[in-house]
């Protein structure tokens, strides 16, 4: 049950210090701190924090904003950390998830992320219902027959390599193997 801190600032010109000060103060064991934009979806630091991080220990932050900016980012966090029973502590907003409002603020933004992909799931169902209503069908149209049958036998002549074929055909690398794979399952099922 460790206190680990994370402090972070968007600019290199922006000084770490004052967070890692107060982090310090509040008994974090270990701090990571970065200095990159909290837009940004690939944030080293956070990721080391995350992987560090371990069931009952608190994730110790100064200001919510530090975590991320956007509602979905601070969302899939909070998801995380519940799912991973890691406790947050925001220290400028007084919010620890040891206690009853800091459930509370766990369970508001787990609300939220629920209702958001429950949000997403609709829309994306009347969207598709839409399409084939209009005589769509999702997905990519699957190879011709005679397009399978020239993957398949310039792969089986031995005569070019994976990437002349996908040259010639422009057929992914993916999905010449799978092709290949298909048609030798076939063969098996047919002996």
């Amino acid at each position: 049950m460790s206190k680990i801190g994370y402090a972070r600032v968007s600019t290199k010109d922006q000084n770490l210090n004052s967070q890692i000060d107060i982090l310090n103060e509040y008994g974090c064991e270990r701090i990571f701190s970065e200095k990159v934009s909290g837009r940004k979806y690939n944030r080293t630091e956070l990721d080391k924090c995350l992987d560090y991080l371990r069931e009952r220990d608190t994730l110790v932050i100064t200001k919510l904003d530090r975590l991320g900016r956007t509602t979905k980012q601070l969302i899939e966090l909070s998801q995380y950390l519940a799912e991973n029973e890691i406790d947050l502590e925001i220290i400028d907003m007084n919010i620890n998830t040891k206690d009853a409002m800091g459930k509370m603020f766990f369970t508001m933004m787990s609300a939220f992320a629920e209702l958001e992909a429950n949000l997403l799931s609709e829309r994306t169902k009347k969207g598709l219902a839409s399409a084939r209503s209009r005589g769509r069908m999702g997905g990519r149209p699957r190879l011709s027959k005679d397009k399978r049958e020239t993957v398949v036998s310039l792969y089986e002549s031995k005569k070019y390599t994976i990437n002349e074929i996908i040259r010639m055909t422009g057929v992914s690398k993916s999905t010449i193997y799978n092709i290949v794979n298909n048609q030798t399952e076939e063969k098996i099922g047919e002996k």
